[in-house]
């Protein structure tokens, strides 16, 4: 008999299935034998979702995180931050917001570095910022990161340096026992790791090696929450790109979708990013 369930769901942004060449593909690299373990029995999405272009990141997260096709339903694949149109879909229908039906206890784990939500600028609100603020009323700040609460969207916070932070850096396993801690207070937690995406449209292999090495030591710590009853990890991508060298360029490969601990059956039929959602919520039915 099932127990009450808890879920750590890993978005990271920009991680496509690529080509069997470690010449090509940075996630075959030996160096990173965990991330490789972990991605070598993931199920392949489709996240072109029947529309032509490649795969974007408005359209594609907008999809993930509402099991809505954004792009057929937007006539095309969007780019960075959700237009009006499809940010008022996203207030509307959320997976934060399906869940809260449920009557769940849902969180998104990553801080900002603000003091007042409202200083976001609308046209600069991801879809997940969209969903927060729309179904929670609300984001982590700095005084949950300070205290362990959140974890910034790089997981070390090497990048707070410029924005006022000056505080030590942390290892990627400490910002995931953070991660841990605060998903064993929720009954769902999402965290966004959006440096791939950049890192791959950057073309710096140093950029793209730092992020591969965070995950390499975060995803596996993390990963072991599945290890406990009533728990289970996810992990997917919105389209790929830090996948292929040979590009700067989003690129039409599947994404990959990890399923570990309890309730993975829900996920095996899945094919591609609007499969989701609906089987998050048949895990909690």
């Amino acid at each position: 008999m099932h127990g009450e369930l808890k879920v750590i769901f890993v978005f990271v942004d920009g991680l496509g299935i690529g080509a069997d060449d470690p010449a090509v593909n940075p996630l075959l690299d030996p160096r990173f034998p965990n991330l490789g373990r972990m991605l070598k029995h993931a199920i392949p999405l489709d996240a072109c979702l029947g529309v032509d272009g490649t795969p974007q990141s408005a359209t594609g997260q907008a999809t993930l995180l509402t099991g809505i096709n954004a792009p057929k339903l937007m006539g095309r694949h969007i780019e960075g931050f959700p237009p009006p149109a499809l940010k008022h879909m996203i207030q509307r229908e959320n997976l934060f917001a399906k869940l809260r039906q449920l009557g769940k206890r849902c969180t998104f784990a990553n801080s900002y570095w603000m003091d007042d939500p409202h200083l976001i600028p609308p046209r600069r609100q991801s879809v997940t910022t969209v969903m927060t603020l729309a179904a929670l009323g609300g984001v982590r700040h700095k005084a949950e990161l300070l205290s362990g609460q959140a974890v910034n969207h790089d997981i070390t916070r090497w990048t707070m340096h410029t924005r006022g932070y000056d505080g030590e850096l942390v290892t990627p396993e400490a910002a995931a026992d953070h991660l841990l801690g605060i998903a064993e207070e929720h009954d769902f937690t999402l965290f966004e790791y959006f440096l791939t995406d950049r890192a791959g449209h950057s073309g710096n292999p140093d950029l793209v090696l730092q992020c591969l090495e965070t995950l390499e030591r975060f995803l596996p710590r993390v990963g072991t929450f599945a290890e406990n009853p009533d728990r289970l990890f996810l992990l997917c991508s919105d389209h790929g790109n830090i996948e292929d060298g040979t590009t700067r360029a989003h690129t039409k490969n599947p994404v990959p979708l990890v399923a570990l601990g309890d309730r993975t059956e829900h996920f095996q039929s899945v094919e591609n990013l609007t499969g989701i959602v609906p089987a998050i919520l048949g895990c909690f039915s």
